[in-house]
């Protein structure tokens, strides 16, 4: 075995958001070379005695200070010619935050500074990220159409406009009001609470709570 060369491998962990009515990813700009001043996704090398995911988690943790409200394995990536450092495979992740979590976010040793950018609207990438953060977002709105992964974005009583917000959000586009809480209701993945919503101009919307497990798969939309 000792004549077969060996890859590096690295972690990165795509972090969504919702920030401002927006779907926010979480970048960082390297100070390090290569790509040095560039925009990056979160992430590093493998250390020898960790998994993946423990090195995903420590990243992200390193990156923002938090725990994920939801992490999972997105897809590797290892074409030859990736990083100019030599034969790096990435395992790519992604993770939802709740918004309300992150109070300020934390720069490492070889990072500038660390921002929240729309995913619609995104600076030019260091390495292969755009095409990560492109198959990233395809994966979540699969996630949100046949899983429960949204409620790990909500807060723990939610109104269902604040639910079907998220998803008009995520697709970035309207769905109809009447059909979408239809469908909702008939999952019977949601119960109503005893509490409305507070501080609203009009009448207090009804206040719902989730009661399946995360990332169960339901076809919701």
């Amino acid at each position: 075995m000792e004549r077969y060369e060996k890859p590096s491998v690295t972690v990165d962990i795509v972090i969504f958001t919702i920030k401002d009515n927006d779907l926010k990813i979480l970048l960082v700009k390297r100070g390090i070379e290569p790509f040095k001043n560039m925009w990056a996704i979160p992430g590093g090398f493998v250390r020898i005695e960790e998994s993946l995911e423990e090195a995903a988690k420590r990243e992200l943790e390193e990156e923002t200070s938090v725990r994920a409200d939801y992490l999972e394995q997105l897809y590797t990536f290892g074409e030859v010619n990736r990083d100019p450092r030599g034969r790096v495979i990435t395992v790519a992740y992604f993770a939802l935050i709740k918004s309300e979590k992150i109070s300020k976010l934390k720069a490492t040793a070889d990072v500038i500074e660390a921002k929240w950018f729309s995913a619609f609207k995104l600076p030019k990438l260091a390495f292969d990220h755009e095409k990560i953060l492109e198959y990233a977002i395809k994966r979540l709105r699969w996630k949100f159409e046949y899983t429960t992964v949204v409620f790990s974005l909500l807060p723990e009583k939610f109104s269902l406009t604040e639910l079907q917000k998220i998803y008009e959000i995520i697709f970035d586009k309207k769905f109809d009001k009447r059909n979408f809480r239809k469908k909702i209701l008939s999952l019977n993945i949601i119960e109503k609470t005893k509490e409305r919503q507070k501080n609203v101009s009009n009448r207090p919307p009804q206040l719902y709570k989730f009661k399946k497990k995360i990332g169960e798969i339901v076809e919701i939309i």
